[in-house]
């Protein structure tokens, strides 16, 4: 099972900023993506997302980088944790 914190020694993402996580796992497509966006518009700019999914979000990341954010995808156990943050 993924964390739902940032793993220090498996990302370069930001460890020492606030975080939200957003489950997504028991949602279909369009809404991982669709509530994802609608998250990062709520939070502040300094705050991490942590989206936790049953699948690679591949449609949400050129969304990501359109809109200035990076990220990063940790694949474990059958789930997908993608971390997104402003630099």
């Amino acid at each position: 099972m993924c964390p739902s914190h940032i793993p220090p020694d498996q990302t370069s993402a930001p460890t020492d900023r606030p975080q939200v996580t957003l489950d997504v796992r028991s949602l279909g497509p369009p809404h991982p993506l669709k509530q994802t966006l609608e998250r990062l518009a709520e939070i502040p700019e300094e705050t991490v997302l942590l989206q936790r999914n049953d699948r690679t979000p591949q449609f949400l990341f050129p969304k990501l980088r359109d809109r200035g954010y990076t990220y990063d995808t940790l694949e474990r156990d059958g789930e997908v944790l993608t971390i997104i943050w402003k630099e």
